[in-house]
């Protein structure tokens, strides 16, 4: 299952310098939905394409928002000249389920 959306960058309010894009609501619960197996904290592994950049990470359900947020790490952010607040444009792959 891939989906492909833009979503701002935005700063996790705790001291840890985490940067994330959340997910659309619609995508959200396309992976709610999806059967198995149990994770750690919710998450669903992904292979994830920002510009020239692809890596494997997870998302993780954000229980104030209702939806699944993406971590997106500093190599991503410094060699795709993305900062707070910028719209990321995201293809993101399930690859676990």
């Amino acid at each position: 299952m891939d989906f492909d959306f833009t979503a701002p960058l935005w700063a996790w309010s705790g001291n840890a310098a985490w940067f994330f894009v959340s997910l659309p609501a619609e995508a959200s619960d396309d992976i709610r939905e999806l059967p198995r197996m149990p994770r750690g904290f919710g998450s669903v592994k992904v292979r994830v394409t920002v510009g020239s950049s692809t890596w494997d990470t997870s998302v993780f359900p954000d229980s104030t928002e209702g939806v699944y947020i993406l971590p997106v790490k500093k190599a991503v952010r410094a060699a795709e000249g993305i900062g707070e607040g910028d719209p990321v444009p995201v293809h993101l792959q399930l690859i676990e389920l």
